[in-house]
């Protein structure tokens, strides 16, 4: 299973989204993009996609799922929802069947977006705040509701994407932004790649299929049949078109296996480093040693004794999904690896792309790095310096910090010992725990 995502992996390097790479692990270099868009269908996460126009924000990720869940590329177009002021739940979610309500019974003809697993809005920050919340509560636990009815995804993955801010765009809103595990950037692929890319303008057709695109587009727009036999059909079609993927190469991932893999990923564990290291990089994006713990709406104290940790360089507290985020993509990221454990590589590759889109950082910390040359926008530059700031710390530390938790573990279990003194805030937090401060 592990070759077949690494053959999906190729085959659209190949043929499909071309780029340079911009991420290096282990000695081998990655497309932040792809693989992370790869880990995304994955782990069923939800990924934001920040980006120039016209540089695959939106194909990146509609080869990816077609590819991975086996659905014809224009099925996914059918399905996607478009980010514009005019928007409407009526479009996104559902509508009411008006034959069934002529007669006095509330039945909902759900929208393609909903029934199938590949979710992907175009441009999410053309959506005005308030439209926003309108796929809130779908995209968070894939439920989605309209009149007295709901409809559940038991399988789906989010993919959004955002081009940066101009007249047309709005803000996208801090609950919206924090149900997204990851942010990564689409890329220029550079002048020679961009020069041949107009060699491959017909590309799309590789994941093309007309005849089985009606027959799914017929199923999803049947409002007689019920959910279980559309499903059931559905999944015969995909098997169908997974025949045609196979032909060109393709190693398809069956349902069945996708949860497999899944629980494969879930049953990896974090070593002891990096379990230390993620806790201490917690710590110091929640801690406030006046006030218990980082608010948005209070600012630091100047001359703290914490100056020098990452909780005095940002305004807001880091959320609990934060963690979920790291732990699941660097657990996949390890298992896509042929690692047995995750280790605190796999933290420091993930983390700053899980944290760039959820700090809120103080001027002047934006100000010290904002100038430097880079090759990352500034929000994943700055989580990237930051995850390394806590490394190096951690580095420092590692023994004093493994030893402090394992104390407090102890003490936990009821051994009458004192916790482990040091000055970051790692050491306050174990003693907050465990009710000494």
């Amino acid at each position: 299973m592990r070759k077949s995502l690494k053959n999906i992996y190729d085959f659209i390097s190949d043929h499909l989204y071309f780029y340079r790479p911009d991420l290096e692990i282990n000695g081998e270099k990655y497309n932040s993009t792809l693989l992370f868009s790869l880990l995304t269908t994955v782990v069923q996460g939800k990924q934001l996609i920040v980006g120039e126009p016209g540089l695959g924000k939106t194909t990146s990720a509609e080869y990816i799922c077609s590819v991975f869940y086996q659905i014809p590329l224009g099925t996914i177009w059918l399905s996607e929802v478009a980010g514009h002021p005019e928007q409407t739940e009526e479009k996104i979610v559902g509508r009411p069947n008006l034959g069934l309500l002529n007669k006095g019974i509330e039945s909902v003809v759900w929208s393609n977006f909903v029934q199938l697993p590949v979710k992907i809005v175009d441009e999410i920050n053309r959506l005005p705040e308030t439209k926003q919340s309108i796929i809130l509560d779908g995209v968070d636990r894939g439920n989605w509701q309209y009149l007295n009815e709901m409809f559940t995804n038991d399988e789906y993955c989010l993919f959004a994407t955002a081009n940066y801010q101009d007249l047309g765009t709005f803000t996208i809103i801090p609950p919206m932004l924090d149900r997204f595990d990851v942010m990564v950037e689409s890329k220029h692929p550079g002048a020679n790649i961009s020069y041949l890319i107009a060699s491959f303008y017909k590309k799309d057709e590789l994941l093309r299929h007309e005849k089985y695109e009606r027959e799914l587009n017929k199923l999803l727009n049947d409002s007689k049949l019920s959910y279980e036999i559309k499903i059931e059909r559905i999944e015969k079609v995909y098997a169908k078109f997974s025949k045609h993927l196979e032909k060109m190469g393709l190693q398809p991932i069956s349902k069945q296996k996708r949860k497999a893999i899944q629980n494969e990923i879930e049953d990896m564990e974090l070593d002891l480093d990096a379990n230390a290291f993620l806790r201490t990089l917690i710590s110091e994006l929640s801690f406030c040693y006046k006030y218990g713990q980082k608010r948005a709406n209070e600012k630091c104290e100047e001359g703290c004794h914490f100056t020098g940790y990452l909780c005095h360089s940002i305004k807001n507290c880091i959320s609990n999904r934060f963690p979920i985020s790291v732990k699941l993509y660097a657990k996949a990221l390890a298992w896509f690896l042929g690692n047995k454990k995750v280790n605190v590589e796999h933290i420091k590759t993930v983390a700053p792309y899980a944290l760039s889109h959820r700090l809120q950082w103080k001027e002047e910390f934006i100000a010290i790095y904002e100038k430097e040359t880079r090759v990352d926008p500034l929000p994943i530059y700055l989580a990237k310096v930051a995850v390394d700031k806590v490394l190096e710390r951690y580095g420092e530390q590692r023994e004093s910090i493994k030893e402090a938790l394992a104390v407090a573990y102890d003490i936990s279990q009821g051994k009458q010992i004192a916790p482990l003194e040091g000055d970051h805030p790692i050491y306050w937090e174990i003693k907050r725990d465990l009710g000494e401060l």
